[in-house]
């Protein structure tokens, strides 16, 4: 995992096919996860409650700070909060003011954000965020080159933000904006879905397909309603409930590969 962050955002450069790239990516994922599992599953997680009074003892007895001072207006709002709510020269404005002085500091700040943002929200929907990334690094890449000013690096990365930030480009349908689990669902039918399986099922109008001809979204409909038929209480964890939800994947899906990879991403919503 560490020789991949080393070399994530290069991989194409280092030589490796797309394929190869999804191939590591997914590997990668497994491996954080497994690692999570073990860590829980052998009791190497750390319950700090039970050091706090102690530590608290300490800090109070031998440990001296002045007050507090204000650096930011930031308070308890992100940065691309603050660049979605009220722009991008305003968010400017609230960084400290070694940052806010110094144009190279202020692309690095909020392109950490945004990179910090899209990790931290990948697994939830990878395709739309792999795009994402993808678009960070264009932007990113075009102002180390120099073959965009400040001022148009400062316009497409307060864009950017703003679509990393909701989780949804501006042109998706309208259920999409509403329902961050059928969005997630649509957008990476995309990537896992061949075109020919996609036609089949929306050949079978399911509701609101009229309005929508996307085949796409026909399908990510069917899911998404199936899944909430079928769902069981507390079924993340317990094999016979997953396996339910699998089986009304395989139905839609035709694909073990493919169910798979959809459950990954129907698990890791909130709505389910």
């Amino acid at each position: 995992m560490r020789a991949y962050a080393s070399i994530a955002d290069d991989l194409s450069e280092a030589g490796y096919s797309e394929t190869q790239i999804v191939d590591i990516k997914d590997r990668v994922n497994r491996h954080v996860k497994l690692r999570e599992i073990i860590r829980q599953a052998s009791g190497e997680t750390i319950d700090l409650k039970a050091y706090e009074a102690d530590m608290r003892h300490l800090i109070d007895t031998y440990i001296e700070a002045d007050e507090p001072r204000k650096i930011s207006d930031f308070g308890e709002v992100g940065l691309l909060d603050l660049i979605v709510k009220s722009g991008i020269a305003e968010a400017i404005n609230n960084l400290p003011k070694g940052i806010r002085n110094n144009k190279n500091a202020v692309a690095e700040t909020i392109g950490n954000n945004v990179r910090s943002k899209i990790i931290k929200e990948r697994l939830s929907d990878p395709a739309y965020y792999d795009k994402m990334s993808a678009l960070l690094n264009e932007v990113l890449a075009d102002l180390k080159a120099q073959r965009i000013s400040y001022e148009e690096f400062l316009s497409r990365i307060a864009e950017l933000a703003k679509k990393v930030q909701t989780g949804v480009a501006d042109d998706a349908p309208e259920p999409l904006k509403k329902s961050p689990a059928l969005r997630a669902v649509y957008n990476n039918l995309k990537a896992i879905t061949p075109a020919d399986i996609l036609a089949a099922r929306a050949a079978e109008k399911p509701e609101d397909s009229d309005t929508f001809v996307d085949p796409c979204f026909a399908l990510a409909l069917q899911i998404d309603k199936k899944i909430k038929q079928v769902r069981a209480d507390s079924w993340r964890g317990n094999r016979a409930k997953e396996n339910v939800i699998k089986d009304a994947l395989m139905k839609l899906l035709n694909d073990e590969n493919r169910v798979e990879q959809m459950f990954l991403i129907i698990a890791a919503q909130k709505e389910y």
